[in-house]
């Protein structure tokens, strides 16, 4: 395919998304090109034609291929502009990860025309903040979305999965700086896009994908960015750090769980303290101010653990599986991708639309881990030889 089959103005504004996925400057893409800036303008502006020796060596700086960014069925996605407007995104590394979660989204799409599949979301309403009490919103709202997705007072089982296939939102692992651990955004044609940082425990991840969750319920149209360290004293905010508490750890279930694993003890100890994080698939210290919050545990309880030894990972190997409520427990199973990216790029690979690649260079993945993802799909695939086969998609 050559660029004149599209027109100047569509390889333009493809070539700026991929320059800004790949988090660079207009001055210093053309300067690792041999460009003027004002030639890139004026290229990125469809006032001016790309050339075919140009092109491909726009599409390596930004990582990508000439073919990835000409071709038909790559998907036109502007999510990294929004993030940007926001005071909470200062900084390379959360330019970084919006311009990642774009690019991913924008993989994600491309996946999806060239199999000619669509998405279906499955969006609750939105509650708006309405003034007043946030924290009774919030937990009203994180309450209701439970019994809306039919969890009841249950813990979640598999955070990814009911984000991804319950709600229908574009969900993505993938390592970033460590003081980002999240992002969200929505768009109205693409739906709702969250990114997470691989880099963090499952248990952290979770939250904060309780916590971009709530941003979703209560403000979809306004992009987040969750940051470690970062202030969280906006009304938005307390919102998203309430929900997220109240959604992953109900006060009832919390209250009934608390006296089934204390029972018979007269202090907290570490032992209880992890296989109620367990149970309910947070932290260990997101477990212990939870107690405290809801008044299971004296206020400062936290302190006095952190004071005294903490509660490490090496206290965790310590309690075995068969602990209490051994059934209920939920199993650490971090993944790369959620499970539907992974095998939308199995399949596209195996019906061979693109190649190794070019599905590496679209997913963000190095050669090896994206062969590591296509060998366990395959895997799965051999072991449900001779099934039946599925109707053809209308």
């Amino acid at each position: 395919m050559s660029s004149s089959e599209l027109s100047p103005t569509h390889v333009g504004s493809r070539l700026r998304a991929a320059r800004e996925a790949a988090g660079m400057t207009q001055a210093e893409a053309a300067s690792r090109v041999g460009l003027a800036r004002t030639t890139l303008v004026a290229v990125e502006q469809g006032d001016r034609r790309v050339g075919t020796g140009e092109l491909q060596r726009l599409a390596r700086t930004y990582s990508t291929t000439a073919n990835t960014i000409l071709r038909r069925e790559a998907a036109f996605v502007e999510l990294a502009p929004r993030f940007r407007k926001l005071p909470s995104s200062k900084g390379a590394s959360c330019t970084q990860a919006a311009a990642l979660l774009e690019g991913l989204v924008r993989a994600e799409i491309e996946l999806e025309n060239l199999l000619g599949i669509g998405r279906s979301f499955n969006y609750p309403p939105e509650r708006p903040l309405l003034g007043g009490d946030v924290v009774r919103q919030a937990e009203q709202d994180a309450t209701e979305l439970r019994y809306w997705l039919g969890l009841g007072i249950a813990p979640v089982r598999d955070m990814l999965s009911l984000l991804e296939l319950d709600l229908g939102l574009r969900v993505y692992v993938r390592p970033l700086a460590s003081e980002v651990s999240g992002l969200f955004a929505f768009d109205d044609t693409y739906g709702g896009c969250m990114l997470l940082n691989e880099k963090h425990p499952v248990e952290r991840r979770n939250q904060t994908a309780a916590h971009e969750l709530g941003h979703f319920i209560s403000s979809r149209g306004i992009p987040a960015i969750m940051r470690a360290a970062g202030s969280r004293k906006s009304p938005d905010e307390r919102y998203a750090d309430v929900f997220g508490r109240t959604f992953l750890t109900p006060v009832r279930t919390v209250t009934q769980k608390f006296y089934e694993v204390t029972a018979g003890s007269s202090r907290l100890t570490r032992k209880h303290v992890i296989v109620l994080a367990r149970y309910f698939g947070v932290s260990r210290e997101a477990m212990v101010r939870r107690l405290e919050e809801v008044g299971l545990a004296k206020e400062g309880t936290w302190d006095w653990f952190d004071e005294n030894g903490g509660i490490t990972y090496q206290h965790v190997l310590e309690v075995p599986t068969d602990s209490l409520a051994e059934a209920d427990v939920l199993e650490d199973l971090p993944r790369l991708n959620t499970l539907r990216i992974d095998l939308l790029a199995a399949e596209v690979w195996r019906k061979e639309l693109l190649s190794e690649g070019q599905l590496a260079a679209l997913l963000r993945l190095d050669r090896v881990r994206l062969r590591e993802l296509l060998d366990e799909v395959e895997e799965d695939r051999s072991m449900v030889d001779g099934a039946p086969e599925l109707p053809n998609r209308l």
